[in-house]
């Protein structure tokens, strides 16, 4: 149960830290609805996505998104409490709060607050926002971890 609870404590904070950006963004919407350039490669804007990543999937209807983000926290839940390692739980737990973040604004607005915009010059990455960033960390950390034990285990 301790480890669960790091993964339930990772999964809070996630949500924590994201709303709380959010609410600052939605706060200052209107200097941000034209970008706020911060450096030469990363503005701060202000856009609603009713899609997910890159806007994939936008016109579906964001109860439906919401429902499925909601049963893939159902079984990353189960995977928290039958973790065995630290550094999963963690993991499961960020995704968690990064999913139950986007999960938030979709009910809230029906799309999801984004506001983090890198560029190159004229080619812009799709903007996002902290959850997505906690998403795939979790997923990045889990994929680490997946290879460093099989390696382990070969040795």
């Amino acid at each position: 149960m301790k480890l669960g609870l790091i993964g339930f404590f990772s999964a809070s904070t996630g949500l924590l830290v994201d709303q709380t950006t959010k609410f600052a963004v939605i706060e200052n919407a209107v200097p941000l609805a034209a970008g706020i350039k911060i450096l030469p490669v990363f503005d701060l804007v202000f856009l609603r996505n009713d899609g997910v990543s890159f806007g994939m999937l936008g016109g579906v209807p964001w109860w439906g998104l919401a429902a499925l983000a909601l049963i893939i926290c159902a079984f990353l839940v189960a995977l928290i409490l039958r973790s065995d390692s630290r550094v999963e739980a963690v993991a499961y737990g960020s995704i968690i709060g990064g999913a139950l973040g986007n999960v938030t604004d979709r009910f809230r607005y029906q799309a999801v607050t984004d506001f983090l915009s890198f560029h190159i010059a004229d080619f812009y990455w799709p903007a996002f926002n902290l959850a997505d960033v906690f998403v795939v960390c979790g997923a990045a950390i889990l994929v680490f971890e997946t290879f460093r034990t099989s390696r382990r285990g070969q040795a």
